[in-house]
């Protein structure tokens, strides 16, 4: 597995498997988001097995499918939710990337941009093509 920290509670992942599942769980896991989109992978690893197998080792589920371009506010306010409670969290997609976004947007006023952008690009994720929306989120929590 490929885990990247964004922060003391929560790290995102390329896709999880289901065998890997209960391994999150025995490292201390609570929490599994899925923001990967049924549509891009086999039945074996949509939301629903993933459901299943996050329940049977005793993690909270949270399927919040992020379909490319389709960034919404109530996308983002579920996924601030999701990442609030019990921790630590594991949040995963095809590459990481679109559940890095979230966690950048959830951060938007909260952390100074720069901050966001470079916590990102330490876990290897190049947000900088999201500076204009983070500005934008910050100004609306100002």
């Amino acid at each position: 597995m490929d885990l990247r920290q964004l922060s003391p509670g929560l790290a995102v992942s390329p896709q999880i498997l289901p065998e890997e599942v209960s391994r999150l769980a025995e490292a201390g896991f609570k929490v599994l988001v899925n923001n990967r989109p049924d549509e891009e992978i086999e039945p074996e690893i949509d939301h629903e097995a993933m459901a299943s197998v996050a329940e049977a080792a005793g993690m909270a589920y949270h399927y919040l499918p992020f379909h490319p371009g389709q960034i919404t506010p109530a996308l983002i306010s579920d996924f601030a939710a999701a990442i609030s409670g019990q921790s630590p969290v594991i949040a995963y997609c095809r590459s990481g990337n679109r559940c890095t976004v979230l966690w950048a947007l959830t951060q938007a006023g909260k952390r100074p941009e720069s901050e966001i952008l470079e916590t990102a690009a330490k876990a290897g994720y190049d947000l900088s093509s999201i500076r204009p929306l983070l500005a934008s989120l910050a100004n609306r929590e100002a």
